[in-house]
């Protein structure tokens, strides 16, 4: 008696591997793949999971968007296109096989969204008295969520407390207690999710604080007949009105067009007063004042009569 082993082999269709899912970025296209194989006479069909929608049957179209489309490579893989993708794309999607009962797969699709700063929940340029604490905030969107570094224009450091500095803070918000004029500067808020392009804004911060006047010398001889120039600098924000003037109050006049002069890169500038041929109403005290809506202040230097030198050898 013969014995036969019978081997069976199934003609029934399937799939030949798993759908991979696929990442792709807002407004490009993404393409999803569904390998069969014994196909024959079924159909292939491509349907969105969350809303149960049928989007391909075959060869055949049957969304209404436009943006949709299906391919296939000789009825083995069967492709799924998606153009300019849109947010709402995102989610999960399935290759169905018309048997009795239905075989079907699902495949993710993620749509990945460059970051997009937000006005709303973003510090605009801050005003700020010296003294004072103060939090910038930066709000962004994306997909993935947007990581936030804050840098301060320049490569300048960014002073947080106690005198530390350092070259960039990690964090949707920045805060800064007793902020002084240091401080002053524009600030870069910069988000980022690994999906060009990476965007920042620009946050102006202003220190506000009372004049203060600083002079290098108090005390000045001249000879007569000699020439010579007083200087005071002022430091202040707003820019204060600064001037000369006597002990008894008089106002002196500057002539020449000689305003203050800025130093560059910084809230200072330096106050100068010309004298010509100083004579003996030249001696005595000036005042340096300088006023702002924050205050005012004044230093004084005493300009005193020397002897010229050739005085000095005639009377030796």
């Amino acid at each position: 008696m013969c014995k036969y082993s019978v081997r069976i082999v199934s003609d029934e269709p399937g799939f030949s591997g798993p759908i991979e899912n696929v990442t792709a970025p807002l407004g490009r296209e993404a393409i999803l793949a569904c390998t069969v194989h014994n196909l024959s006479t079924y159909k292939v069909a491509w349907l969105r999971v969350d809303t149960q929608t049928i989007l391909t049957i075959h060869t055949h179209v049957i969304s209404r968007s436009r943006r949709v489309g299906v391919t296939h490579s000789d009825q083995r893989t069967w492709f799924l296109h998606i153009r300019e993708l849109r947010e709402t794309d995102r989610g999960w999607y399935m290759c169905q096989i018309n048997t009795d009962p239905m075989k079907s797969q699902i495949g993710y699709l993620d749509i990945v969204v460059p970051p997009d700063i937000l006005d709303r929940g973003t510090s605009a340029d801050q005003t700020v008295r010296e003294g004072a604490s103060i939090s910038l905030t930066c709000a962004a969107t994306g997909s993935p969520h947007p990581q936030i570094t804050w840098r301060r224009e320049h490569s300048k450091p960014i002073i947080i407390s106690d005198g530390v500095q350092v070259s960039s803070l990690e964090g949707p918000v920045l805060n800064i207690s007793r902020v002084n004029r240091q401080h002053a500067g524009a600030y870069l808020c910069i988000a980022s999710n690994g999906v060009p392009p990476t965007v920042s804004k620009r946050i102006m911060l202003t220190v506000e604080f009372p004049p203060v006047i600083v002079i290098r010398n108090q005390l000045v001889g001249a000879s007569l007949g000699t020439d010579l120039v007083l200087e005071c600098e002022t430091e202040a924000f707003p820019k204060p009105v600064s001037y000369w003037s006597r002990d008894n109050g008089e106002i002196v006049p500057i002539g020449g067009g000689l305003e203050p002069q800025k130093i560059a890169g910084s809230f200072r500038s330096v106050l100068r007063l010309p004298i010509r041929r100083v004579t003996s109403s030249d001696y005595g005290t000036y005042k340096c004042v300088s006023k702002n809506s924050l205050g005012d202040t004044e230093g004084t230097i005493k300009l005193y009569p020397m002897q010229s030198p050739a005085m000095e050898n005639r009377n030796g």
